[in-house]
């Protein structure tokens, strides 16, 4: 089937100079076919790019799973997934209809295999049927990853020649502290190079997060001031209203810090930290990307917390404790919230504190950048309390920048009021439905490593948390309020350095923010 005309897509369109290009014929083997991260992220993206006019004429998608099932059956299971994703509207892909005519060039091109992940049958079988380029995507199990490549790499399945490319995409967990991912590593790039690993995190392929390289370096009135001779510190918040549902099993061994912090919020704290790269050369951005976090002094036991979410109360509705989820032990001390504070030893942040904080259970969902900068240094305002100047960077669920002010009441006096102002990206720019995995399947497809992680930079995250890792191994946890903001001790972390966090609210139209240094703005003149 060719593809119907499709619009062009100006959100694909990255980095600067860069054409959008129909990516190269290859066959695209998923590991874990009949998974949840296939069946919702996986297809919704590849139909996107479908619409998108991005995917080749040549495309194969082959599935592997242990199930029995043929590749009709396969096609069938996940057109009806897709169907049901327009009556979900708490799903990320909420179409109001599915087009027949993209989705029918991507389900033409499914075939589904039987196989064992650890059985090297299934890579004589899979090396006899593919040609040419390849990725091989695993959506699977993190216990599998070693195995699989492993399989790859025997099989000669990871050899390139004749101008085809052969890449590995591995999602996370990578590792689960820094021993295990350097193992991992290790063991990885004893099958493949590093240019053919593309270890993936979804937050990269949200547009928000991309956009602080423009935000930060094509705006000259950021840049002069983006350092600690200006900023007073830095709030990076991932929030969750949910619970974790029914990944206990995943969820016990592993916890909100292995979980989010190395790899989410450290993604973010990245591209808010780094340096100005040289080029946007993805080399250039991923070596200053990895010397950021390898600037990160390591989180230590006394600047952070850990908490776990109790019975309460969630939009009206009572919700039970995460002792009392399915699969999770009744005397649970895994944490499902954590807040750590953070500095970085590098000039441009000396005595920068960026505190992060991540949990289900929470009043809002919320993900955003927060930038609080220093109060003016001379003294015309003395005596007034100053709404503090906040920058905010919204990434979801909307995606969008808001700032906040202080300016001249109207009237004789000299009075100060704080104002706000906010711009959702989408009043301005076109903006393709996305589930965040477009861009990083293609920037796999055109062999595009920007926005995935390297060895050097993954294991600078996991030496950062690891002290704390091995601290938390027996230590108790503090319980907080299902649908709180969180646990005392997260409030108590900031307020011994004179600042609060900002309240959890989702939407970017937020009432002003109020002063996280210093008591609320005052009226009166100077």
């Amino acid at each position: 089937m060719t593809l119907p005309d499709a619009p062009t897509s100006d959100g694909k369109q990255r980095r600067a100079n860069d054409e959008v290009r129909t990516a190269p014929a290859c066959t695209l083997v998923i590991f874990g076919a009949a998974g949840d991260l296939t069946k919702r992220l996986l297809m919704p993206a590849l139909y996107n790019l479908a619409s998108d006019g991005l995917l080749a004429e040549g495309l194969t998608i082959v599935g592997i799973d242990h199930n029995d099932r043929t590749s009709e059956q396969w096609r069938d299971d996940l057109s009806q997934t897709m169907q049901s994703f327009t009556q979900d509207r708490t799903s990320e892909f909420h179409p109001d209809s599915i087009d027949p005519g993209y989705w029918g060039f991507v389900r033409e091109r499914l075939t589904f295999t039987k196989g064992d992940f650890e059985a090297a049958e299934t890579y004589r079988r899979l090396a006899q049927n593919i040609g040419g380029n390849a990725i091989f995507y695993l959506a699977v199990s993190a216990r599998f990853f070693g195995p699989v490549v492993d399989h790859l790499g025997a099989a000669g399945l990871l050899k390139e020649g004749e101008g085809a490319f052969r890449r590995v995409v591995i999602e996370k967990p990578f590792g689960t502290d820094l021993a295990s991912a350097r193992a991992l590593n290790a063991r990885i790039l004893d099958q493949a190079a590093e240019a053919q690993v593309f270890r993936i995190d979804h937050f990269l392929g949200k547009e928000t997060v991309q956009s602080i390289l423009a935000l930060r370096f094509a705006n000259a009135m950021l840049e002069p001031i983006w350092n600690a001779d200006h900023i007073d510190h830095v709030q990076i918040t991932a929030a969750e209203t949910i619970g974790v549902e029914q990944r206990g099993g995943f969820y016990e061994p592993t916890g909100a810090l292995r979980d989010m912090v190395p790899n989410h919020l450290f993604q973010l704290l990245s591209m808010v930290a780094m340096e100005p790269p040289g080029s946007f050369d993805a080399e250039d951005i991923r070596t200053e990307k990895a010397r950021i976090l390898e600037a990160v002094r390591p989180a230590t036991p006394d600047l952070a917390v850990r908490g776990q979410y109790a019975p309460g109360e969630e939009q009206g509705h009572a919700v039970r404790g995460y002792r009392e989820e399915a699969d999770v032990a009744s005397d649970s001390r895994t944490e499902t919230y954590a807040a750590l504070t953070l500095t970085i030893d590098n000039p441009r942040w000396n005595g920068v504190p960026f505190y992060l904080r991540t949990g289900k259970r929470l009043a809002g969902r919320l993900t955003e950048i927060a930038v609080h900068f220093k109060p003016p240094s001379h003294g015309l305002f003395a005596g007034t309390a100053l709404a503090p100047n906040v920058m905010r960077l919204h990434i979801d669920p909307e995606q969008g920048l808001s700032t906040q002010w202080n300016a001249k009441r109207p009237g004789p006096d000299m009075r100060l009021g704080a104002v706000t102002s906010s711009v959702r990206f989408g009043d301005f720019f076109a903006q393709a439905p996305s589930v965040g995995y477009e861009t990083l399947i293609y920037d796999c497809m055109v062999g595009d490593p920007t926005l995935f992680q390297r060895a050097d930079a993954i294991e600078a995250g996991w030496a950062a948390v690891d002290p704390l890792i091995q601290a938390w191994r027996d230590a108790p946890v503090e319980t907080y309020g299902a649908g709180s903001d969180g646990p005392a001790g997260a409030d108590a972390l900031l307020a011994r350095d004179g600042r609060a966090w900002l309240p959890l609210v989702e939407g970017i139209l937020d009432p002003p923010i109020r002063s996280t240094a210093a008591p609320s703005i005052q009226e009166g003149s100077p």
